[in-house]
């Protein structure tokens, strides 16, 4: 055990789990600059005070998840006790102090990623340049409803925990997404991928558009795209890339999208244009 100060910045859009009704992974860097996962967090079951924004730094006891081969994997000893301690503003258009921790350690190769992942196992979280977008693609989910069977237990017992709680109204798990998002793009020697977006955020940004466009679904994932595409294109994007735990170290491309950066373009100082 550790205690560890990690500044967050993934945050996964939330799963449904048997044990703790709803999940969220979340990953960010130590004080080191070497990544971190800290998973299963009950994110929404947590008292609104420990309810970590993105780019918040916090500290908590952690410990290796043995059930987990990913290297960068823990888990938090008691997720009661978390401390939000800090944060780094976006001070501007340019992120200049996230930059110093995100970028820090920058991938372009995405087949060299696949094999210190797979291969090698020395990494499942990392920050990655594409060298190229094509496009921002978005797809119908076959289903739009979480698994009934899960979903049923996951009600079950949340209504009989209230009830002996002495609580009104029972926890309602998130609704799930009813579209997928991806990136297509291409790294450093030309290789192209599409890869899922799992970033709480694009989810949130959904509901909300669907919401303000009176439920118009068309609509809202034009103004997702609008964001995603229309406005990050231009900016210096970077990705956070993280490995399933169900695919990594065999998975043909195990990685997914758990997060994006950004920030506008820095302007070089004078340093740098001499």
């Amino acid at each position: 055990m550790a205690f560890e100060k990690i500044l967050i910045t993934v945050k996964t859009y939330p799963s449904l789990s048997r044990k703790y009704d709803e999940l969220v992974c979340t990953a960010g860097f130590k004080e080191n600059g070497e990544w971190v996962r800290i998973y299963p967090i009950p994110f929404r079951k947590l008292e609104f005070d420990k309810q970590y924004p993105k780019y918040s730094w916090i500290e908590s006891e952690i410990e290796k998840n043995i059930g987990d081969p990913r290297p960068e994997s823990f888990r938090v000893k008691d997720y009661t006790q978390i401390k939000i301690v800090g944060e780094i503003p976006s001070d501007g258009a340019s992120w200049e102090a996230r930059r110093k921790i995100v970028l820090n350690k920058v991938y372009h190769n995405l087949a060299e990623l696949i094999k210190m992942a797979n291969i090698d196992n020395v990494l499942s979280l990392v920050t990655f340049k594409p060298a190229k977008l094509h496009n921002f693609i978005i797809k119908k989910e076959k289903s739009r409803e979480w698994k009934s069977e899960k979903l049923l237990q996951i009600q079950a017992r949340s209504l009989q925990m209230d009830l002996f709680g002495g609580k009104d109204d029972p926890f309602k798990v998130v609704h799930k997404l009813p579209y997928k998002f991806y990136y297509h793009f291409e790294d450093c020697e030309g290789k192209q991928s599409k890869l899922m977006i799992e970033d709480w955020e694009i989810g949130a940004l959904y509901w909300n558009c669907l919401k303000n466009a009176e439920g118009n679904e068309e609509i809202a994932c034009q103004k997702v795209k609008q964001k995603y595409w229309d406005q990050f294109v231009d900016k210096d994007l970077h990705l956070f890339l993280g490995t399933t735990r169900q695919y990594h170290g065999w998975g043909k491309n195990p990685f997914v999208i758990v997060g994006v950066f950004p920030p506008g373009y820095r302007k070089p100082n004078l340093f740098e244009m001499l």
